[in-house]
């Protein structure tokens, strides 16, 4: 198990010089499975799973939890400047993130915190402060491999990946997946509310200054409206397996 401290002096961990065999980003907007497919990669690559979504809910959570504007520059700046943030993963293991020493799990996953992290991310001192802890999960020592996912991950936290993807779905389906994901968790929600709330945080994320949301040149974009989450590993590990073929 690694673990990656984020601070404003951070320095990348022993054996940063090192580029992993592999690096898979998979982005694109929620409820299109990229956290569920990117699990499943990582398990079966033995590969490092990076959840940069869990990184901005970690910031956000504080923000609520401490009274700050998660909407306000210079609060999301000082909040940072402020915060001991860890971040801990495994081959193939859940990532692990604690806040000033608090570990951190189902309080990421509220919906207060998913409005909050949405705004958190628009902001560019923040997105600044986390790259490098983003960028470290390829550099730490013993690191076979990495699977990122995120909205940016391909386009500026790892530019350089042999592998992107870019996951769509319908609006429709995306917001019939979020909801029952909702249920299942006990959070009960309006599907129109859902909805709404999705179509929102898309149009934050994509049109945002700093590292909206969009696919990367080089990505390999898959529409995962009518595949089942099976498919769409497959068609990603034949991707993978070619790659890493080549690259032997």
């Amino acid at each position: 198990m690694n673990t990656i401290p984020a601070s404003s002096d951070a320095k990348p961990p022993q054996g940063a010089g090192k580029t992993p065999p592999l690096v898979v980003t998979i982005d694109g907007p929620s409820g299109v499975g990229k956290s569920t497919v990117a699990r499943l990669i990582a398990s079966r690559l033995g590969y490092t799973y990076l959840d940069s979504g869990a990184l901005y809910r970690a910031v956000a959570w504080k923000a609520l939890a401490t009274g700050a504007d998660p909407a306000e520059p210079g609060a999301m700046q000082r909040l940072c400047g402020e915060t001991a943030l860890n971040v801990s993963s495994g081959a193939g293991a859940e990532m692990g993130v604690a806040v000033d020493g608090r570990a951190l799990a189902a309080e990421l996953r509220t919906p207060a915190v998913s409005r909050a992290a949405s705004q958190v991310a628009a902001l560019p001192d923040v997105r600044a402060w986390l790259l490098p802890v983003q960028q470290n999960f390829g550099r730490l020592p013993g690191v076979r491999g990495v699977v990122a996912e995120g909205r940016d991950m391909g386009t500026r936290v790892f530019p350089g990946a042999p592998v992107k993807f870019f996951l769509e779905a319908e609006p429709q389906e995306r917001a019939r997946r979020r909801h029952e994901e909702l249920a299942a968790s006990g959070r009960a929600a309006d599907p129109a509310e859902t909805r709404r709330e999705m179509e929102a945080r898309d149009g934050r994320d994509r049109t945002r200054e700093a590292a909206p949301l969009t696919a990367a040149p080089d990505a390999v974009l898959i529409d995962s409206s009518r595949l089942t989450v099976e498919e769409v590993v497959e068609r990603m590990m034949r991707v993978i397996e070619r790659t890493a073929a080549a690259q032997r």
